[in-house]
């Protein structure tokens, strides 16, 4: 990941995490409603450890039940 960029990933990161538990979901609640994902991945997401593609950001929106304007706003 390179370095100038960690800052996104770590600000979409805590925002999903606070979306999640808005919801009162855990981060394998999450996981499993998205094909071939666990919850270590969801983890390193929300503590801006990875380096994740856009349709992934999709995809948590999806589970999560948000829009994606939510996350990037």
């Amino acid at each position: 990941m390179k370095e100038n960029y960690t800052i996104y990933y770590k600000i979409i990161g805590e925002k999903i995490k606070k979306k999640r538990k808005e919801k009162g979901l855990t981060q394998k609640q999450v996981a499993e409603k998205i094909p071939k994902f666990d919850r270590s991945k969801i983890s390193d997401i929300e503590n801006g450890k990875e380096d994740f593609l856009f349709s992934t950001l999709l995809k948590i929106c999806n589970a999560l039940d948000i829009n994606l304007k939510e996350l990037i706003d």
